[in-house]
């Protein structure tokens, strides 16, 4: 296993240039990670000459980026925007790419009122899809997420519901894989485990979230809310998976928020090996 830390908890700060990625980058070295992720929000310049610098700031900390996160929205209900979403998430790969990231975690889109369960489901899946197809020699892999509602966004994702996110996963590009995140199985799915389990075969990477009450995603410091951990790095471990865990951090604590949640990952997935 190989841990790496989304820092929610830090997104205003370096959207808003009060924090720079090198200095996430450091704090992801002082607390032993692997690797650091990105937002595409982090992205300040959408050019390969800005993923390039982000690239320097995070080798001048002696670290790497494992994951970028971008928000596809390929269920918006008007056409030219669908299409425009995917012109902008082809680049979002090859920016990826630069900035030395080997996972780019995706989304289907919005749950738009106008959008029906039918259209979502295929507009979702030709749009993943084409982007498969599009960034085959980019070097990223797509990892698509059961994902919940990014503060970029104004409704919830389409899939939110476990049910919608397999039926447009069963139509994917083999070469798509999945970005399981353990606090939104446990907040919306009825069976986080027999959820985990569907996914297992096509499993890229986990999101290590948690969240502190069942039926909606209430963010709080990973290890302390609903989310069966030792039940889930036990059956990864069962498996032979040992890839990317990327620590989503959203308990707002700072800096120990992250410590606390790199140590608890870090020994609960090393008693999962006792």
């Amino acid at each position: 296993m190989q841990l790496s830390c989304l820092p929610v908890s830090f997104f205003d700060d370096i959207v808003q240039g009060r924090m720079s990625v090198y200095e996430w980058a450091r704090i992801g070295r002082d607390v032993g990670l692997e690797a650091i992720d990105l937002s595409i929000l982090f992205f300040s310049e959408r050019t390969l000459e800005g993923a390039k610098e982000l690239r320097r700031q995070v080798e001048q900390a002696s670290m790497r980026v494992a994951m970028v996160t971008s928000y596809p929205d390929f269920t918006h209900p008007i056409e030219e925007r669908r299409k425009q979403e995917l012109e902008e998430k082809v680049r979002t790969a090859y920016l990826a790419a630069e900035v030395g990231a080997s996972l780019l975690r995706v989304t289907d889109g919005q749950a738009h009122p106008q959008t029906s369960l039918k259209d979502g489901i295929r507009w979702a899946v030709e749009g993943l899809n084409r982007l498969a197809n599009r960034t085959a020699d980019a070097g990223v892999q797509l990892v698509y997420e059961n994902h919940a509602k990014p503060g970029a966004w104004e409704y919830t994702d389409f899939s939110q519901d476990p049910e919608i996110f397999l039926q447009i996963l069963e139509q994917l590009d083999p070469r798509i894989k999945v970005n399981f995140d353990t606090g939104n199985a446990f907040a919306y799915s009825q069976n986080p485990m027999e959820l985990l389990e569907r996914v297992l075969p096509r499993l890229g990477s986990v999101h290590a979230s948690d969240t502190g009450e069942i039926g909606r995603l209430v963010h709080v410091l990973v290890g302390s809310g609903k989310v069966n951990f030792p039940a889930i790095f036990s059956r990864l471990q069962g498996a032979g998976w040992s890839g990317w865990v990327c620590i989503e951090e959203a308990s707002y604590q700072g800096v120990e928020g992250v410590q606390k949640a790199v140590q608890y990952i870090r020994t609960t997935w090393n008693q999962g090996r006792l």
